[in-house]
């Protein structure tokens, strides 16, 4: 899916943000997700307060949001294989059908609280 393709669906469609992050690793987010057919882009700065450093938000779908978890998962997986730092399973967490998916940072499947994953704090919403 190319950037253009995946503008057009959005265009038409509610969206949630799924990741914050600062634009280098956003856009990787986003280039994962249009590899893996999932439309996404990024979205402006989330935080512009004087303090803060540039974050910026990572759109997709409501219905997209568990494809991109088991994304940011794998991806975790795999930078803490290649560093070696504690022995991790070949295949990631199940995304369940029904019922809510896991926090992309932690895992934590429970519902969120204000927004935020109950377990780590990241807020999803």
């Amino acid at each position: 899916m190319t950037p253009d393709e995946a503008e057009k669906v959005l265009a038409d469609t509610d969206v949630v943000p799924c990741f914050e992050a600062p634009l280098a690793d956003a856009r990787a987010l986003v280039e994962a997700c249009l590899s893996a057919n999932v439309p996404a882009q990024v979205h402006r700065e989330a935080c512009s307060k004087p303090n803060c450093s540039p974050k910026f938000q990572v759109l997709v779908r409501r219905e997209d949001a568990p494809q991109v978890a088991g994304l940011l998962q794998r991806r975790w997986l795999d930078s803490v294989r290649r560093e070696g730092l504690v022995d991790v399973p070949e295949t990631p967490l199940a995304v369940p059908e029904e019922g809510e998916p896991p926090c992309p940072a932690c895992g934590t499947a429970a519902p969120l609280v204000s927004g935020a994953c109950s377990d780590c704090g990241l807020q999803l919403e």
